[in-house]
């Protein structure tokens, strides 16, 4: 699936500051290198409906043993395995008896000592990631999880890593044990070693999707075999929201663009965020936070929401709203499955020009059937010249008022709101008096 930087940013699914960022939220891996391979993850959408379902697979797999997962494997654990491996010891004898053993730790004793400091810690990662291939292994399938269960169970094949895994932690390494398996591990098994590392953060990685789902109590969705794009989702919510309110939400290609309104704070940008990440949580494999969800594959997500002037170019916010719809027009037209999520066009010129504007796009790609739209806007008045079209859905947030105060029900309602909140919020906020007295 295709997701460009300005949809990654307009749906916070990477922040500079965590508490807005959707993976920081889903990071729940155990090491540094499990959190670079979930954000590969992250960045490298799946593309047909068979890898999602394969990873929806590996996830639930994982989330059966998630309290028996091996916590003796730290980030600390993989810098100490990571330094020796790339440290350059001095060559230890291959066959260490005790008069070579002990010569090696009075005239080496600095790479002797890093040796010893680092063979409990491949004995706990040796043995938990034992752990995890036997808990993990016996699914018949060929999945991506199977064949790196299948290629690490082989590389610790070997004697000395079988008699790592069954030594007795309390039990400590003599001087000529620690020859032995030091000189093992930094030389034969140095490139297996450094493989079973990369092996291991690929199921952190794992682990750390599987424990946020079940952490955040995500449902895996079903993903559709069919040719026209389709979205039905029930107790959708947004991840980030302590106390969110759900939504309930069905579009085909029937009913393929839902035209929203309602005031500002009433909850659009959320709701249209709320469908866009659960698209794309579906597009890696991961739960979604709705109580129900089913869809077709996309093909890509293209967003409008956080627009921005560029200073530096000379260029206006409404030229880059401009070459943004452009862009999404020429993107869109390769007659594939899009979701196309809009938030509040042309904000950068006269209300005139933006309805004008607004109402040409929209004329526009509401031609486009193989694509699903959600576009919100404050201009309602171009609503009624849009009821002409049978594929076009309205839908808003309502706004009341009790007692000077404005209530915000955040429910999604059949129609078109004409709703217009900004002098009321002026005031509530003193503005006005403060304008007053000046």
């Amino acid at each position: 699936m295709q997701i460009d930087l300005t949809t990654y940013q307009d749906l916070s699914i990477f922040h500079p500051e965590e508490e807005y960022s959707i993976f920081h939220k889903l990071n729940l891996t155990r090491t540094a290198g499990g959190k670079e391979w979930m954000k590969r993850y992250f960045l490298e959408p799946l593309q047909t409906s068979e890898q999602i379902r394969n990873v929806q697979s590996i996830l639930q797999r994982m989330m059966s043993i998630l309290p028996e997962w091996p916590q003796q494997i730290t980030n600390g654990t993989l810098l100490v395995l990571e330094k020796f491996l790339d440290y350059d010891i001095d060559t230890m004898p291959l066959n260490p008896g005790m008069v070579s053993s002990h010569s090696y730790r009075l005239f080496h004793s600095q790479d002797f000592s890093m040796s010893r400091f680092s063979l409990s810690h491949f004995q706990d990662f040796l043995a938990g990631l034992r752990k995890i291939i036997d808990r993990l292994s016996g699914n018949p399938e060929s999945d991506r999880l199977s064949l790196l269960l299948e290629r690490s169970g082989h590389l610790m094949q070997h004697q000395e890593v079988q008699e790592l895994c069954s030594r007795s932690r309390a039990k400590p390494f003599t001087t000529q044990e620690t020859v032995y398996f030091g000189q093992f591990l930094h030389g034969r098994f140095r490139h297996q070693a450094m493989e079973l590392i990369e092996v291991y953060c690929q199921l952190d990685a794992w682990y750390g999707m599987a424990a946020a789902v079940n952490r955040f109590g995500l449902t895996f969705p079903e993903v559709i075999d069919q040719e026209e794009p389709y979205f039905q989702a029930e107790g959708l919510y947004h991840l980030l929201l302590e106390k969110p309110v759900s939504y309930g939400l069905e579009m085909t290609p029937r009913s393929n663009f839902i035209f929203l309104t309602g005031a500002n704070m009433a909850g659009k940008s959320t709701f249209i965020k709320s469908v866009g990440l659960s698209v794309f949580l579906a597009h890696i494999g991961m739960g979604v936070p709705a109580a129900f969800m089913k869809m077709s594959l996309f093909d890509g997500i293209l967003s409008n929401i956080n627009v921005s002037d560029n200073i530096a170019k000379g260029e206006s916010y409404f030229f880059n709203e401009v070459q943004r719809i452009k862009n999404t027009v020429i993107r869109i037209s390769d007659n594939k499955r899009w979701l196309i999520l809009i938030d509040e066009l042309f904000k950068g010129t006269n209300i005139q020009d933006a309805m004008k504007c607004s109402s040409t796009v929209i004329k526009g790609l509401i031609r486009i059937r193989r694509a699903l739209f959600i576009l919100s806007t404050h201009l309602y008045e171009i609503g009624e010249e849009l009821k002409i079209h049978p594929n076009i859905c309205f839908r808003f947030f309502e706004t009341g008022i009790r007692d000077g105060q404005l209530e915000f029900s955040y429910q999604l309602r059949e129609g078109i709101s004409n709703d217009r909140i900004g002098y009321l919020i002026l005031q509530r906020e003193k503005v006005t008096d403060l304008l007053d007295h000046l």
